[in-house]
C-alpha cells in the first residue's frame, strides 16, 4: 500500500501549482518517491510517513527552499506539496535522469567506470560540499547512497538533500550512514558538522577510487561477530586506517579485501598521502586534521591531468613524477614518458591523443570552468606520430622552440608538440 495513488492530483503550497502522480519510484526511511508531472514536467516528488512528516522536517525544507541550491548537482527541493484529503506533506525537486548510476553498482561491478570519470567525479563530489559548506550548511549524511553520477562522464547528482542542516547545530534527527560517520559521531561525542562531513567525504572517495573502506581490514575481518560494540571499536573508538605507515596491525586482508590491495598501488603519491592524512591525523582531530573539499577538488584534477595511455594494452594509467619509470598496472609493460605540458611551478598536465585544456591550465586560477575549452591536442592528418596543441582562445599565444626559434600561434592555430618548446599563453 502505497502513501499515494497514481493520478492523484496534489498542489505546491506557494504557488499553488497542480502535481498530478504518476508512480512509485522507490522508498527509504523517511517516506516514499513518486514520478510527477508539474505543468507538463517530470519532476520528483517525495512524500513523508506519518512519523517523519514532523514540524522540524517542515522548517528544515522551509529553510531549505528559501535558500536555494548551493549548486546544479543537488536535487534541491523546490518547493511544497501537501493536500486537504491526504494526511502529512512533500516537497518536489528535480528528477535524476536515467544515465545516472548509484555507487552501489559501482561497488559490485555492474559498471565500470573509467579513471578519467573517476576523477571527474571526485572533483564534482568535493566541489558541490563545498559550495553547500561555503553556505554554512552540512549534508549530515553523505554516503555511496546518496550519491549518483554518470559513468561515462563522471557528471554527479545527489539526492536526499532534505536532511541538509545548519553547521553545528543539533537537531534534524540524521547522524550518518554506518561505515561513513566520523568517530566522534559514532562515539556520540559530536553532532554532525562540516568537520564530520569531510570524513565522511574522504570515506567516499576512497570507496569510489579503491573500491574498498579505509577502515575494514584484518582487525574487521578477525572480528566473528559483527555486532554494535564492534562497530563502535572498528569506526568509534579504536579506528585503524588500512594502510597506515606507521602501523601495519590492519593491513587488508587478501582472502577479503583484495580491492584495496589491487588498487592502492595504482594510484600516484599525491594522492596516497592525502588518504594517508585523512585516515590518521583527521581521525582524531575533527577541527584541523581533515583534508579541506578544496584540496580534495584540486587533487582530482591533478589526478584527472595525470592519466597515460599504456601503448601496449591501451589502459588508463597514472604518470607519477615520484615514479616516474613505472610499469602498467594492467599488463605490467614499461609506460613511456608520455608528452607533459608543465605549466607554472605546480601544474603538470600529461598530454594524451584527447587532451583538452581549460582556463584553469592555463592562468593557474582555481576557477574550474569545464564549459570552455582554452586548447586542445591535435594530431597530424597525414602522420599520426606528429602532434601539435590547438589554440582555442581568441588570442595569440607565441611559441619558442628548443632552439630558441619564436613564431605566433593565432586562434585556431596549432603549434607542434616537441621536446623544449615552450609556449606564452598570455600575450
Amino acid at each position: 500500500m502505497t502513501l499515494l495513488k497514481p493520478n492523484q492530483l496534489l498542489h505546491t503550497e506557494t504557488s499553488k501549482t497542480p502535481c498530478r502522480v504518476s508512480k512509485l519510484l522507490g522508498g527509504g526511511g523517511q517516506g516514499e518517491v513518486y514520478l510527477a508531472d508539474l505543468k507538463g514536467k517530470q519532476i520528483a516528488l517525495k512524500w513523508y510517513f506519518k512519523g517523519a512528516a514532523t514540524k522540524e522536517q517542515r522548517f528544515i525544507l522551509e529553510d531549505l527552499i528559501a535558500r536555494g541550491s548551493p549548486d546544479s548537482r543537488s536535487l534541491w527541493p523546490i518547493e511544497l506539496v501537501s493536500d486537504p484529503s491526504t494526511s502529512g506533506f512533500g516537497y518536489i525537486m528535480g528528477l535524476r535522469e536515467k544515465r545516472y548510476r548509484g555507487l552501489v553498482d559501482l561497488m559490485f561491478r555492474r559498471i565500470e567506470p573509467s579513471f578519467s570519470s573517476l576523477a571527474t567525479a571526485g572533483y564534482q563530489l568535493a566541489d558541490s560540499y563545498y559550495k553547500l559548506h561555503s553556505g554554512g550548511l552540512c549534508y549530515r549524511d553523505i554516503s555511496f547512497g546518496n550519491v549518483f553520477f554518470d559513468p561515462k562522464t563522471g557528471d554527479v547528482r545527489i539526492c536526499d538533500n532534505d536532511n541538509v542542516g545548519v553547521n553545528r547545530k543539533p537537531g534534524g534527527g540524521v547522524l550518518g550512514t554506518p561505515r561513513f560517520m566520523a568517530p566522534e559521531i559514532v562515539c556520540g561525542k559530536a553532532f554532525p558538522s562540516r568537520d564530520s562531513d569531510l570524513y565522511s567525504l574522504a570515506v567516499l572517495l576512497f570507496f569510489m577510487l579503491m573500491v574498498a573502506h579505509p577502515l575494514e581490514g584484518q582487525c574487521e575481518s578477525s572480528i566473528k561477530a559483527m555486532d554494535l560494540p564492534a562497530m563502535n571499536m572498528i569506526y568509534g573508538s579504536n579506528p585503524l586506517f588500512i594502510f597506515d605507515p606507521a602501523n601495519k596491525t590492519n593491513r587488508p586482508d587478501p582472502e577479503v579485501h583484495g580491492n584495496a590491495i589491487a588498487y592502492w598501488p595504482i594510484y600516484p603519491e599525491f594522492l596516497r598521502d592525502l588518504f594517508i592524512h585523512s585516515f590518521t591525523t583527521g581521525l582524531s582531530d575533527p577541527k584541523y586534521g581533515r583534508v579541506k573539499e578544496t584540496q580534495w577538488r584540486a587533487a582530482m584534477i591533478r589526478l584527472r591531468d595525470s592519466i597515460v595511455f599504456c601503448k601496449a594494452c591501451g589502459m588508463e594509467n597514472f604518470f607519477d613524477d615520484d615514479d616516474a619509470d613505472g610499469s602498467c598496472w594492467s599488463c605490467k609493460s614499461s609506460l613511456q614518458n608520455p608528452f607533459r605540458l608543465q605549466i607554472g611551478p605546480k601544474s603538470l598536465v600529461v598530454l594524451n591523443h584527447d587532451t583538452k585544456l581549460f582556463p584553469h591550465h592555463l592562468d593557474g586560477k582555481q576557477s574550474y570552468d569545464f564549459t570552455s575549452i582554452s586548447a586542445e591536442v591535435s594530431l597530424h592528418p597525414k602522420n599520426p606520430d606528429v602532434w601539435g596543441l590547438k589554440n582555442m582562445t581568441k588570442q595569440k599565444w607565441v611559441a619558442t622552440s628548443a632552439e630558441g626559434s619564436m613564431h605566433d600561434v593565432e586562434p585556431g592555430r596549432r603549434v607542434r608538440l616537441a621536446a623544449g618548446t615552450k609556449i606564452n599563453f598570455k600575450t
